[in-house]
């Protein structure tokens, strides 16, 4: 087998069972892996530490996957992981209020660059690591015949395959391909997803709790839905009894199909507009129009895909943040979230505490968010806790 031989001192994540080496820690590599190939991993005296995927090209150059030296990385190894990955969501499904969950977090499951996500009777993927690429055949077979789907469909479009030397990948797996849109059900809502076309792998589930929980506020109220995407905070506010609910995104295809979901849902489109917008420059409109609102929602795309970006993200977050706050009703709630990994729970406060010292507002926070049960954060890789959002009311 190849090995990588790790730089002195460079280790101790790898003891932690952290799943990732990166290349400025490797002294020497062993042989001529190829990208996705399986590697040894040892420390600087030849000692064991894990096996993992190699990739001479990226930033992380191996992708650990199991610690312990006698476990054989085989087909059964595979099979075993999809199956506890898909046992552990099966009590998500079970009431039939939702049919659509993330059944494969990437390394929080142990299988580093797949993501899995379930809709109604289809499955979509992302193939994002080289090593993933090479048993592919395996993790589709496998859950393929635990879920027997109507279709798996590939949406490995993502940035993140070039980094990995692997081009960009699209359409039917297995099955049929998935209508122009399917119909799924999250806490009894109907969504339509559009699978081939709709951002990522076509749905956000893990906003799933907190759109539940942000509804219970919002009867009587009126609410904006910033980034609105397909309506998930909106149709929960309009179900519990919002008396207006205005959507706002600048994709014109994310507010065609929230209007659709709406009518799928029967709720009273009257109390409903949408607005195809950017999203800053709708909210100074709003502030020169004096417009106001009860509740207002924000959950605007990754701004920080880097701890090299969190400086201008930052800024770029306390600004949203403080137009927001001069829009809100006194004691209105804004219910606010960043998908930032590189930014954490702590650095979100305080540039929500910036935010409301320059637009001369009271804020608490009431309540914090993250993102659903099904997308986990494993204990040794903090880095998946990449969602974090808080309720605040402002004043």
């Amino acid at each position: 087998m190849y090995s990588v031989k790790l730089k002195k001192g460079k280790d101790k994540a790898v003891r932690q069972l952290h799943p990732w080496v990166f290349s400025g820690a490797v002294e020497q590599i062993k042989g001529k892996p190829a990208n996705g190939d399986i590697v040894q991993v040892t420390d600087f005296n030849g000692d064991f530490l894990a096996y993992g995927f190699f990739n001479g090209q990226s930033r992380v150059a191996v992708r650990l996957l199991e610690w312990m030296p006698e476990v054989e990385i085989t087909e059964e190894w595979w099979r075993n992981r999809v199956r506890k990955s898909l046992a552990a969501r099966r009590e998500l499904l079970a009431s039939g209020e939702t049919d659509t969950c993330r059944l494969i977090f990437s390394e929080a499951d142990y299988l580093p660059g797949l993501i899995a996500d379930k809709y109604a009777d289809f499955v979509s993927v992302q193939i994002l690591s080289a090593g993933i690429e090479k048993v592919k055949d395996i993790l589709l077979d496998e859950m393929n015949s635990i879920l027997k789907p109507a279709g798996i469909f590939d949406r490995s479009d993502a940035s993140a395959r070039a980094h990995e030397g692997l081009q960009p990948s699209f359409g039917k797996l297995l099955g049929i391909d998935p209508p122009e849109f399917v119909t799924v059900k999250e806490n009894g809502i109907l969504y339509n997803v559009n699978i081939a076309e709709g951002q990522k792998s076509g749905f956000y589930c893990d906003q799933r709790d907190n759109r539940r929980i942000v509804a219970e506020h919002a009867k009587g109220k009126k609410i904006l839905d910033c980034f609105c995407y397909s309506g998930g905070f909106t149709l929960n506010a309009l179900k519990i009894g919002a008396t207006e609910a205005i959507s706002l995104d600048s994709s014109a295809l994310a507010l065609e199909t929230l209007n659709q979901n709406i009518s799928l849902n029967k709720l009273d489109s009257s109390a409903h507009s949408a607005i195809q917008s950017d999203v800053n420059k709708q909210l100074r409109k709003f502030r020169e129009d004096g417009e106001k609102f009860d509740i207002i929602v924000l959950d605007p795309p990754k701004y920080a895909p880097s701890r090299s970006a969190l400086d201008k993200a930052s800024r770029a977050y306390k600004d949203l943040n403080r137009l927001a706050m001069g829009l809100l009703n006194d004691g209105g709630l804004l219910a606010t979230y960043s998908c930032s990994g590189a930014v954490d729970i702590a650095l979100f406060k305080q540039i929500l505490a910036w935010a409301a010292l320059d637009a001369g507002k009271e804020v608490q926070f009431i309540q914090q968010f993250s993102q659903g049960k099904d997308h986990p954060v494993r204990a040794s890789f903090p880095e998946g806790e990449y969602l974090k959002g808080l309720l605040c009311r402002v004043w």
